[in-house]
């Protein structure tokens, strides 16, 4: 069957998506691996134990998120209708608010960091409900 002017497009767009997923999730997983393994090693003797928990609060969610971007790839494939860029956009955006703040508080010790930190566990949780609407909808 020919492949027609549309198909091309949207071929096109879900290989896109994918590419920019993965390399977004496979960036933040790298990074996150590295920043436990910092905590783990480097702070453990430098930081409080209170502030150790919240910056590995930070890897924590920093990577069950990279894992979501992955998913987020995978799932543009074969759901290739869904507006996949929202909770792309939004799994990012919480992870550099979210883990970012977290990460900042626990070097610094500077309490009002952590303000920003519910920021990006609403951008976590609108990129879920993100995930789910493309999931519930008919045509994507």
């Amino acid at each position: 069957m020919p492949r027609t002017l549309a198909m091309v497009a949207l071929s096109d767009h879900v290989e896109a998506m994918f590419r920019i997923a993965w390399t977004i999730g496979s960036i933040s997983a790298f990074l996150g691996v590295a920043a436990g393994a910092f905590g783990a090693h480097a702070l453990k003797t430098r930081v409080p134990p209170e502030l150790l928990l919240v910056y590995e609060t930070g890897v924590r969610y920093q990577l069950i998120h990279a894992i979501a971007l992955l998913a987020v790839g995978l799932a543009a494939m074969h759901r290739p209708a869904g507006r996949w860029s929202i909770p792309v956009g939004l799994f990012a955006a919480g992870t550099v608010l979210f883990s970012g703040s977290l990460y900042a508080l626990a070097l610094s010790g500077i309490r009002w960091l952590g303000a920003v930190t519910p920021l990006g566990g609403v951008c976590f949780l609108l990129g879920w409900l993100a995930v789910i609407r493309i999931a519930l909808r008919d045509e994507a």
